[in-house]
């Protein structure tokens, strides 16, 4: 099986307050619940806010450190799901049970191209 990655890009701000994501961490429980028993979890885990990013850049041959995120923007991502599928259709189809939980953010699905 193929694992792929999907990746939840959400807005830059304060997370909606607990009486909004309570619920919503809740069915994100249930779908990890599902895709474990499914057999296609790998692994998934929630970032801090794209402000706590710090980029590395080799600058002749020194490392350049820089704060905030690589690029500006309005949306980061916030997370992401690894998981193994049959093939993209059946990651697609997790990739939009994960974006019915998470409406309204996006969520992309990406081939993983090799892994260690």
């Amino acid at each position: 099986m193929r694992q792929y990655l999907l990746s939840i890009y959400q807005p830059d701000g304060d997370p909606p307050p607990p009486e909004v994501l309570d619920p919503i961490m809740a069915e994100l429980a249930k779908l990890n619940d599902e895709m474990r028993a499914a057999g296609v979890w790998v692994s998934a885990v929630g970032l801090h806010p794209a402000s706590s990013a710090t980029v590395i850049r080799a600058k002749d041959g020194e490392p350049l450190l820089t704060d905030g995120p690589f690029t500006e923007g309005k949306e980061h991502v916030g997370g992401f799901t690894l998981i193994q599928a049959e093939d993209l259709d059946a990651a697609l189809s997790w990739g939009g049970r994960l974006a019915a939980v998470l409406s309204p953010l996006a969520i992309e699905v990406r081939p993983v191209a090799y892994r260690t």
